[in-house]
């Protein structure tokens, strides 16, 4: 019996690695299609979100599963952190499919004003989302606290951000509009590191078995 619960516990790590490949293509698909005005990186990142809340839900039937076989209380631990990790995890996608909505929108007219840092948010915030996942199928805690952290840099982009197109306002008044397409995405990929660091705190609950005061 145990034996068994094990390899459907080493099913849901594998299930939670292969949504967090989905999620970081996701990202850098969004990412690409909008800095780029490239139509078809859109369009592929509404396939991928596609396939992520397809593997959101064949990953909650097999935690559902596990929770019949009476779990230890750390394996339920684990479990019910996975659950939450994998909400997280797809609404990433479906920020990165609001980022390609706007993509299509703006895509008729080249833009006349600089993205400035949303090129290093998109950055960042893939590598917290592969760092989340990692640090949940290696037990690493370090790893889950520097997501946490890295959050943080993330939310200090989007402010400069949004103070580089307030000045960048000064000088094209005309592109107003733009420029309110633009900061709509960088709060959506200030949004997607917020829940990548929220599967990083489901981690550290899942290693220590307490919550941090975010929650």
């Amino acid at each position: 019996m145990e034996n068994a619960l094990d390899k459907q516990l080493e099913r849901l790590n594998f299930n939670l690695i292969e949504m967090g490949a989905l999620v970081e293509r996701a990202i850098a698909c969004a990412a690409k299609g909008f800095i780029s005005q490239d139509i078809t990186n859109a369009k592929v990142t509404f396939q991928i979100n596609g396939e992520i809340k397809a593997k959101e839900k064949e990953i909650e039937h097999l935690a559902m599963k596990l929770l019949l076989r009476s779990p230890s209380p750390k394996q339920l631990r684990q479990i019910s952190a996975a659950q939450k990790m994998i909400a997280s995890l797809s609404r990433i996608g479906d920020q990165t499919s609001d980022i390609s909505e706007i993509t299509m929108i703006m895509s008729a007219e080249p833009y006349t004003i600089d993205l400035f840092v949303i090129p290093d948010m998109a950055r960042e915030t893939i590598h917290m989302a592969i760092d989340s996942i990692h640090s949940f199928v290696h037990n690493d805690i370090n790893m889950a606290l520097s997501v946490t952290k890295k959050d943080d840099c993330v939310d200090k982009l989007f402010l400069d951000q949004r103070e580089m197109l307030v000045k960048a306002l000064h000088e094209k008044p005309d592109s107003s509009g733009q420029a309110l397409d633009i900061i709509m995405v960088a709060k959506y990929f200030e949004r997607i590191g917020d829940h990548a660091a929220d599967v990083a705190e489901w981690v550290i609950y899942y290693i220590t078995g307490k919550h941090t005061d975010k929650f």
